[in-house]
């Protein structure tokens, strides 16, 4: 494969870089607490394997409440599925103060960020790694599952940790 010029083709592993070019923005949540809907809205990509490839999924969510406002699929990473869903979650729940994204190139597009911008929404943009940290610890430790009897990851892991010393002590 390696003579020919062959190779494997899928995602990289790296889909939040900043493409050059493009406008940083701060970020604008370190400190501040989240008292309402409406009040910040996050967008972030992933991509989901399939048999035959992949597809990459973005998707809009109000921080407060943790609504999926809106979400869609795309074969390629072009922007226009980024603003397409940027633009349902505007029309079906209003405008946030503040919206943030990481630095990837389709959030800091000239066209997503002329969408954002035209309605004086604040943009606000950090690493990846950063939210995903704050979404897990939040998944974790706060959010109750309705299969786990309305107990957290946490609590359930603890309680089978407790559970299992005490009967090998026994």
């Amino acid at each position: 494969m390696h003579r020919l010029g062959l190779h494997a083709v899928f995602p990289g592993r790296n889909l939040s870089g900043a493409a050059k070019g493009h406008r940083n923005y701060p970020y604008l949540l370190r400190g501040k607490q989240i008292r309402y809907p409406n009040q910040v809205w996050a967008s972030d990509l992933t991509y989901i394997r399939l048999p035959g490839g992949h597809v990459y999924l973005v998707a809009i969510v109000d921080l407060y409440s943790r609504k999926v406002l809106s979400w869609r699929l795309s074969n390629t990473l072009d922007t226009r599925f980024c603003i397409e869903a940027l633009e349902e979650a505007l029309a079906g729940y209003g405008e946030p103060a503040i919206f943030n994204t990481d630095q990837g190139s389709q959030f800091s597009s000239d066209a997503f960020v002329r969408v954002l911008e035209s309605r004086k929404i604040r943009i606000s943009m950090d690493e990846l790694r950063a939210g995903i940290e704050r979404y897990f610890q939040f998944y974790n430790c706060e959010r109750f599952h309705q299969s786990l009897e309305y107990e957290t990851p946490d609590q359930m892991y603890q309680y089978f940790v407790v559970v299992n010393t005490l009967s090998l002590a026994a």
